[in-house]
């Protein structure tokens, strides 16, 4: 361990500790040092954890309630029944909604559609009211995709009308289950699949990966004259919204994202996926998981946020190229009015915290609970996430929901179960919460908007009872310093090749001393960086996003010590190895 506090690019604390192998590697020679000290500094210490080949997935098998789900599925597509899918209104939501049509028509069925509840209208989940929406269509089968485990009003509505649903899901459930006809989810009670951080995307791929299997032994595709599709083309659909959903990437969701990268550089990609890659102004061929985390997640987000979630999984579903672009651009018009909003609700809350008098970091409540009465109800899961990651504190943004009551987007530090400490606060306070779903590290609720001081109050003080002081400061780990003979653009590129990294497996840092050569502030609010390599003539570019502007640039500095990625830069043709600056000081007396 080598802790050091260094100031972020806005000025706050945080701490950068050296990661340590926690036991000794034993990788072959034809992994590079670097890349052996990175994986075992991750838990990693043999060839084989890192082979993210498709034969390591873990078996469907494994998966309770998999067997009556394909008993379901099986007897709906023999009896040509109609099939409703209803997806969440996330990236996630559309990512699983558009693999399990497109699978499912592929797999034989003639009548199948899909529903994505309006987050305005209707909220989240199989509710009541989303119900009575879908029997108008008539469906016999509902499948719930990336939710489900808590609608227990919803299924019993689906129940009453005759209508069977089969839930798949990855979120936690409560103490009770809906009375579904099957459930296929990771987090349910019983269930022996080794890896619950499974995104609800990984469920569906899982679930209709099983499907097909099962129909090829009773020999559906050939009594048909039906071919029997190839489940790996909806990898790149599962490894978007897997990055997207931000679910840890353990070696089971890490083979899944692999391997629809792959057929994304290779060009073998959804319309959609492909058009999307083009607004973002990305490229195919190097295209790696943090794009799809803060590239194409951001843009099919961006519809259910502001308008519909329809738009992004028509986007998904496009079979003509034309159109796929159409959508796409439409997507990327509404990230651009996202980001606006977002920037001016940043910018308020952050006016919100100054008027509680709560100038000083140490004094500002161990649980923020933020809201504006003109807040925009898409928008404040990406805001609680913002301020979470400015003052590194379980947040929680509130917006109006109508009716008096406000609604909830919760965002958690590490050591902070974030569904967990909101369960708390409902046992504490019978009442307080309306609802309330999630997982560690993100969460929603609803609550009575005359409740909201009183609430304040409970989630600050779980979050005294479960939180040391010492955790309220951002920690970042390093993967040490880089020697000068590493600091190139052929083990930039290594770097990028070696993930996917994301989510649990976070992206290599490192951290170190460098002379300031120049300093300069680009795009309004970036600090761009010539900085040389001590004890050589070598010089590199290194970017920090956002700084404070107040204290950056700085006049006459000549060292400083930067926590950073090393990343390839390509700018006019010209590719070029570039640190990306997570974090920086001034080095005393420099």
């Amino acid at each position: 361990s080598h802790p050091r506090l260094l100031t972020s690019p806005r000025q706050l604390m945080t701490r950068i500790t050296r990661l340590a192998p926690a036991s000794e590697a034993r990788f072959s020679s034809s992994i590079p040092p670097l890349l052996q000290r990175i994986y075992a500094n991750r838990g990693l210490t043999r060839d084989a954890e890192v082979d993210l080949s498709l034969r390591h997935l873990l078996p469907a098998v494994d998966l309770k309630g998999l067997e009556p789900a394909l008993e379901l599925l099986v007897a709906a597509l023999l009896e040509q029944q109609r099939i409703l899918v209803v997806g969440d209104f996330d990236a996630d939501g559309a990512t699983s909604s558009a693999l399990t049509v497109l699978a499912l028509r592929r797999l034989g069925a003639a009548r199948v559609d899909y529903l994505v509840p309006n987050r305005f209208e209707f909220g989240y989940g199989l509710t009541p009211e989303i119900v009575a929406v879908a029997a108008e269509r008539q469906p016999d089968l509902i499948i719930t995709v990336d939710n489900g485990i808590s609608s227990l009003e919803g299924v019993a509505a689906a129940n009453r009308l005759g209508i069977r649903v089969l839930v798949t899901d990855h979120h936690l459930p409560a103490a009770q289950l809906p009375a579904a006809a099957a459930i296929v989810n990771p987090n349910q009670p019983g269930c022996g699949f080794a890896s619950k951080h499974l995104a609800g995307v990984g469920v569906a791929f899982y679930l209709l990966t099983a499907l097909r299997t099962r129909l090829q032994q009773r020999d559906w595709f050939q009594s048909r004259g039906l071919t029997a599709p190839n489940m790996a083309d909806y990898l790149d659909i599962a490894a978007l919204g897997t990055v997207a959903d931000v679910v840890p990437l353990d070696r089971n969701n890490r083979i899944l994202v692999q391997q629809g990268l792959a057929r994304i550089r290779a060009g073998r990609c959804r319309p959609g996926i492909r058009a999307l890659v083009e607004v973002a102004g990305r490229r195919l061929s190097n295209l790696v998981a943090a794009d799809l985390g803060f590239a194409l997640g951001p843009r099919l987000n961006a519809a259910g946020r502001l308008t519909d979630m329809g738009k992004g999984i028509e986007c998904l579903l496009a079979e003509d190229p034309a159109t796929a672009h159409s959508l796409a651009v439409e997507l990327d018009t509404l990230n651009q009015a996202r980001k606006t909003i977002e920037g001016d609700m940043q910018q308020q809350a952050l006016a919100v915290l100054k008027q509680l008098h709560l100038g000083r970091e140490s004094e500002l409540p161990w649980g923020l609970c933020i809201h504006r009465d003109d807040w925009h109800q898409g928008v404040i899961g990406i805001l609680a996430s913002r301020i979470k990651e400015r003052f590194h504190r379980p947040t929680i943004a509130f917006a109006p929901a109508g009716e008096g009551e406000l609604k909830g987007s919760a965002r958690s530090i590490p050591g902070f179960h974030i569904r967990d400490a909101l369960d708390a606060v409902a046992s504490r306070h019978p009442g307080l919460i309306v609802k309330f779903g999630g997982h560690a590290m993100a969460a929603g609720l609803s609550l009575k908007a005359a409740d909201l001081q009183r609430f304040r109050q409970a989630f600050d003080g779980e979050a005294r009872r479960l939180l040391r002081r010492d955790q309220l400061t951002g920690e970042l780990h390093s993967d040490g310093e880089l020697q000068e003979a590493e600091i190139d653009l052929p083990m930039a590129q290594q770097l990028r090749d070696a993930g996917p990294w994301g989510q649990g497996f976070p992206e290599p840092l490192f951290d170190g001393e460098f002379e300031v050569l120049d300093q300069r502030i680009v795009g309004e609010k970036h600090l761009k960086l010539s900085v040389g390599l001590p004890g050589s003539g070598r010089v590199v570019d290194a970017i920090a996003f956002n700084v404070d502007l107040e204290a950056w640039p700085h006049p006459g500095l000549r060292r400083i010590y930067l926590a950073y990625r090393l990343d390839v830069n390509e700018f006019r043709g010209v590719r070029s190895p570039q640190l990306v600056v997570a974090h920086l000081a001034p080095v005393s007396g420099a």
